[in-house]
């Protein structure tokens, strides 16, 4: 019953995300492929048993991200380091930063007034709830740089913040490395 309220509750949070104006259209298009993303990567991480969402298949790829991030992804997905199916350049969820996650609490998002063409989407959440860590209470903050291209709104980098270093990772730059065999 509590897993079931602690879906619940997300998914109430979820529908709930505030966003503030960012320049490419209206408030609500700029979120949307950062929503989308997140929804999925919520849903691989309940406990529901469902099917991977693999949030880099060919339809999100051609949806979802810029031109510039689906070069570098494609890339690194050619690099000997790709997993045994060739599919994924990545042996961890980029968005959770690990390998292991309980299911996303407490999920917030919030949109940045745009900067040269970029908005900045602010993702929050605990990845680590379920568990007796002591970083069971750590938010986890993922920050997306949404463009537009076509005139549709795409993720142009995903930036996790390293809890340890408190620096910022890009992951373009970690699929450029990749793709170098680094």
């Amino acid at each position: 019953m509590k897993t079931i309220a602690v879906v619940i509750a997300s998914l109430i949070a979820f529908s709930g995300i505030g966003h503030a104006a960012g320049g490419i259209g209206d408030a609500a298009d700029i979120t949307a492929p950062v929503k989308e993303i997140m929804e999925a990567t919520r849903s691989n991480w309940t406990d529901n048993n469902s099917d991977w969402t693999d949030i880099f298949d060919a339809s999100r790829l051609d949806r979802l991200y810029s031109r510039d991030f689906v070069a570098k992804y494609q890339a690194a997905a050619q690099s000997p380091a790709a997993d045994d199916d060739g599919i994924s350049p990545f042996d961890y969820d980029v968005i959770v930063n690990g390998q292991d996650a309980c299911p996303l609490e407490d999920l917030t998002m919030a949109a940045a007034p745009a900067v040269n063409g970029t908005t900045e989407v602010t993702v929050r959440f605990r990845k680590s709830a379920c568990t007796d860590a002591p970083d069971a209470k750590d938010t986890t903050t993922v920050r997306f740089e949404v463009i537009e291209e076509a005139s549709q709104p795409v993720i142009d980098d995903i930036v996790t913040e390293n809890i340890e270093t408190q620096a910022r990772d890009s992951l373009k730059a970690t699929m450029e490395l990749i793709a170098k065999g680094q």
